[in-house]
């Protein structure tokens, strides 16, 4: 059998180290849970658990309902990728990175909310030209978990207060929920 990855040994207490350049490209920092489970060929497989990407099956019609409520494509993302999308096409947004400014929004842990006549504006899909409206962290047990993103529409018209606070709601309701 020919080695095609980096080995590492475990220890006397059963770990092991990832290493830094995973680390890196997976986007897996301290303290971030991780799925550990075994295939059919026998591999131990280790995968980023997103709490948010378990939520899914609610996040999807949730995120449809506010689409239509405040007529504005809605986003919701783990810390990494898109789980949810509404009024834009899922096929070209769904499991999609998300970008570093809307990582460091959230670690900022505040909404971020588009101003008319902004130069410096947010792209919170890596790789499409749409900007967001809203960005809102959801936070559950004080951890950053992911956002709730109001993207603008064609028109560029930015949002409104309703809007602002309609995003708001849904970040800490989801986060509610993950608590409980």
């Amino acid at each position: 059998m020919k080695a095609t990855g980096i080995v590492r040994r475990i220890d006397d207490l059963g770990r092991v180290v990832i290493p830094k350049e995973i680390r890196r490209t997976m986007r897996i920092r301290e303290g971030d849970p991780l799925e550990i489970f075994t295939d059919n060929d026998g591999e131990v497989v280790f995968k980023k658990y997103s709490p948010v990407g378990e939520m899914s099956p609610f996040t999807g019609p949730y995120a449809d309902v506010m689409s239509r409520a405040c007529g504005m494509p809605v986003i919701i993302c783990d810390r990494d990728h898109v789980v949810a999308v509404a009024g834009v096409s899922r096929k070209e947004f769904m499991e999609r990175r998300i970008s570093a400014q809307v990582e460091e929004i959230m670690e900022q842990r505040r909404t971020k909310v588009a101003v008319a006549g902004e130069s410096k504006r947010t792209q919170p899909v890596e790789g499409i030209d749409r900007y967001a409206g809203v960005v809102a962290p959801i936070m559950a047990a004080g951890d950053v978990i992911g956002a709730v993103i109001l993207l603008l529409p064609e028109s560029g018209a930015v949002p409104n207060e309703g809007d602002v606070k309609l995003a708001q709601v849904a970040a800490a309701f989801l986060g509610k929920q993950m608590e409980e």
